[in-house]
């Protein structure tokens, strides 16, 4: 990678790292709920004026939306409203992972390799570290919420290999539509419209800046710019020399969250990281070229793509791109560094 891209990649790290920190700021003001909804009803609107739809079946842009969006964010909101750590959530978040590995073992019989399932029981024993750590310290209840987020990704990983988009991106855009309506009826049911209301009139004071500018890092930054650029340099280089800068995104967002909010890990929770962000990249870097045996798409190699539900289905490239850090477990690192193609 040249060096610039190298750079972009390493922002883009930051960039989520911080947005930890942001969701912190917003959730101040907002109900995790009704702000989660906030959230992507703001990507939703000009997404549907202005993104084409994805060329993907129905059924995995909502299953996209549902896992990756919605159960995910219902998670890390509320474990977080509860009083979870940020920069500990963006750790803990990463447990997306191995449940990858898990589930498309189990749903999409994947193949596991000896390497992956040591990587897979390192990273466990690090989130029960982190997990027994934080039990002491506040309750189980907040970081089973964010392991479910983490879950929730997951499930909205099988959705995109299962969907191949052509254009990532606009996937992940198109998948903003889901989540506003159900996260709306779930905020006035459980939250209740007056405290929905409460919050949306104190949001006209000066003291709720720091939450509406956290969201609009949210929006903005962390999933357009942020997102648009790991896209970028996913069609532009092979997924095994980019996927790893995700695993500065823990590290940015426990950096952040000490320099923003002071907070400060427990030693057993910086244990647990280090087992889980080694967990990853010992099952995910590949140690000689071949075909991938996890949820990443490998190289150019031509299949039966899916197709919106009323077209027939073609054959066409698989996506090797991905918007989202992460989404897969196995990093191939079978294409030349040449391969400039456009995502």
């Amino acid at each position: 990678m040249p060096f610039r891209h190298v750079l972009v990649a390493v922002a883009v790290a930051v960039v989520w790292g911080v947005n930890f920190v942001a969701i912190h700021e917003s959730l101040l003001q907002f109900p995790p709920l009704f702000l989660v909804a906030l959230r992507f009803g703001l990507i939703a609107v000009p997404t549907l004026l202005f993104v084409p739809r994805p060329a993907v079946r129905t059924r995995w842009l909502i299953g996209y939306g549902l896992g990756f969006g919605t159960l995910q964010f219902i998670g890390l909101y509320l474990g977080m409203a509860s009083g979870f750590p940020s920069g500990v959530a963006s750790l803990v978040l990463q447990s997306s992972a191995p449940f990858t590995v898990v589930l498309g073992a189990l749903l999409l019989h994947e193949h596991v390799s000896a390497r992956s399932a040591i990587g897979i029981v390192v990273a466990v024993a690090g989130l029960v570290l982190v997990g027994v750590a934080r039990g002491a310290a506040g309750g189980w209840l907040p970081f089973l919420l964010v392991v479910m987020g983490g879950f929730g990704w997951a499930l909205g990983n099988l959705a995109t290999r299962l969907a191949a988009a052509p254009n990532p991106l606009h996937l992940t855009l198109w998948m903003s539509v889901v989540p506003p309506l159900p996260l709306l009826a779930l905020s006035l049911i459980f939250e209740g419209p007056h405290r929905v209301g409460a919050a949306l009139s104190g949001s006209l004071s000066a003291a709720a800046l720091p939450a509406w500018a956290g969201l609009a890092y949210t929006v903005l930054v962390g999933t357009v710019a942020g997102s648009g650029a790991w896209v970028w340099l996913m069609s532009r280089h092979p997924a095994g020399r980019v996927a790893p800068f995700s695993m500065l995104v823990p590290v940015t967002g426990l950096t952040a969250a000490w320099a923003a909010l002071g907070e400060r890990p427990q030693p057993l929770e910086l244990v647990g990281g280090a087992a889980v962000i080694g967990g990853v990249l010992w099952a995910g870097l590949r140690r000689s070229p071949g075909p991938s045996a996890g949820l990443a798409t490998a190289g150019p190699a031509t299949a039966v793509a899916s197709a919106p539900d009323d077209q027939p289905a073609t054959a066409r490239p698989l996506s090797r791109s991905s918007a989202m850090p992460i989404s897969s477990w196995s990093w191939p690192t079978t294409h030349d560094s040449s391969d400039t193609s456009p995502s």
